[in-house]
Formats: C-alpha cells, sequence, structure tokens
C-alpha cells in the first residue's frame, strides 16, 4: 500500500488541532484511557467542563478525536490520525 503525501494544507489542518495544552492533554489522556465522557475527561484533567468541549470540539474538527453517541453521553477516542500524532509528539 503506497503512502500518499498530505497537502500543507491538510497538514495545517492536524497541526492546528494540537495547537494548545489542553488538546495535547486530552490527547495523551485519550491515549491512555479510551472512550470517555466529556465530563470524564474535565474531571481527570481538573479543567472546567466548557473549556474541555470546546477543545474536543477542536480536535474533532481536526481529525484527530471520534465522537461516539451513547445516547445522552457522548464518547470520545483517538482517530486513527489521533495515535499518529501521539507517536508524532512522543518522539519529539
Amino acid at each position: 500500500m503506497a503512502k500518499t503525501t498530505k497537502t500543507g494544507k491538510q497538514l495545517e489542518r492536524y497541526f492546528k488541532g494540537v495547537a494548545n495544552h489542553w488538546r495535547i492533554d486530552v490527547l495523551f489522556l485519550l491515549s491512555e484511557k479510551d472512550n470517555l465522557s466529556l465530563d470524564a475527561i474535565a474531571k481527570e484533567l481538573d479543567c472546567n467542563f466548557k473549556t474541555i468541549s470546546e477543545h474536543t470540539k477542536k480536535l474533532v474538527n481536526a481529525g484527530l478525536l471520534n465522537k461516539t453517541y451513547r445516547g445522552r453521553e457522548v464518547s470520545h477516542s483517538l482517530s486513527p490520525y489521533g495515535r499518529r500524532f501521539i507517536t508524532f509528539i512522543m518522539t519529539f
């Protein structure tokens, strides 16, 4: 399987997605504990629920997180690109 090179615009979307320390912390947390709700993420990171809500929304829009609806609750997990970004960050 040949790898396709991402365009600069595509790469920008991923890099902007992690351009905040809360977003990076969310990625690290979800790499250890998968499928967490917003409330669980906020509690784990000792952060305001609304703050985490905004940052997870940006991570989802960047393609780094997946959202799964379970009744009234929404579960968050790393997307395949989110996992690749964790690997990239760990090598930095």
